[in-house]
């Protein structure tokens, strides 16, 4: 699934060429995707001016005075700016036309995004029970020390908890555990607030680092340009299960926690 840096990558490389533009049409290839498509989207959606995109947790958000368009790539979603005239690919389910002769277009193989309606001054369900953003100011080592207390649940499962801090994944759950020497099974209420610090640090620096680099390159995810993230390359534990630890080169342990595929050092994070 597209993490936090694939969709932030995702929204940059989108703005440029749909900040301001006009919606000239709205195309539903189907009326639904995980959820029924509301009307509002194609009643509302066109004559409108698209003021911005945002980005909450893995949601984004295209702004406009009726309301807003509430994206998520799901499993294998994409969404790309082509040429009008560009021909239809199976599972392009989605075209917002725009006043460029260019179209947003939503890919979805497996149908697991969504594309629903936000009205203005409201906040859509799914996004209101959120914790805060990881780059923003509210996250912290005291936030997660403070959230953690009583919990017995494995600190991993305790960081991908989207009410606790969004758009943590798998992946970069895995790769801020061991820059933090933290092992993920170690129960959240038994991490120090120091320690905390230092995870929360650590998922700062990794998803800064992963936005900077494009995102990770997994099945499915290429940024709207084509181009792939690169910061799989640099991967130090997520999918290594096995190989040398980077630190001390003793054999990365491998196992399931909270039903994910979960790879640390033995040695290294405690």
């Amino acid at each position: 699934m597209p993490e936090l840096p694939e969709v932030e990558t995702t929204r940059r490389g989108l703005l440029p060429h749909v900040a301001g533009r006009r919606v000239a049409n709205v195309l539903l290839r189907r009326p639904d995707l995980r959820w029924p498509i509301p009307r509002e989207v194609e009643a509302l959606l066109p004559g409108q001016r698209i003021e911005g995109i945002r980005r909450r947790a893995k949601y984004l958000l295209l702004d406009t005075a009726a309301g807003s368009a509430l994206l998520h790539l799901g499993m294998s979603g994409s969404l790309r700016v082509l040429p009008g005239d560009t021909p239809v690919r199976a599972h392009d389910h989605v075209d917002i036309a725009l006043d460029s002769s260019r179209v947003l277009r939503f890919n979805d193989p497996r149908r697991f995004g969504c594309l629903l309606w936000q009205a203005p001054g409201e906040t859509h369900p799914l996004l209101a029970a959120l914790g805060p953003e990881p780059l923003s100011d509210d996250f912290d080592g005291d936030l997660l020390f403070l959230r953690s207390r009583g919990r017995s649940a494995p600190v991993k499962t305790f960081l991908m908890d989207q009410a606790v801090v969004v758009g943590v994944g798998n992946i970069y759950a895995a790769e801020a555990l061991f820059m933090a020497g933290i092992s993920p099974l170690r129960a959240a209420g038994k991490v120090s607030r120091g320690r905390y610090q230092a995870l929360a640090d650590a998922v700062k620096a990794i998803l800064a680092h992963a936005i900077q680099r494009g995102g990770t390159t997994l099945r499915d995810f290429i940024s709207p340009d084509g181009a792939p993230g690169y910061f799989e390359q640099e991967l130090l534990a997520y999918g290594r299960g096995g190989e040398p630890c980077p630190r001390c080169g003793r054999p990365l342990k491998q196992a399931m926690i909270g039903q994910r595929a979960s790879v640390w050092c033995g040695h290294c994070q405690r």
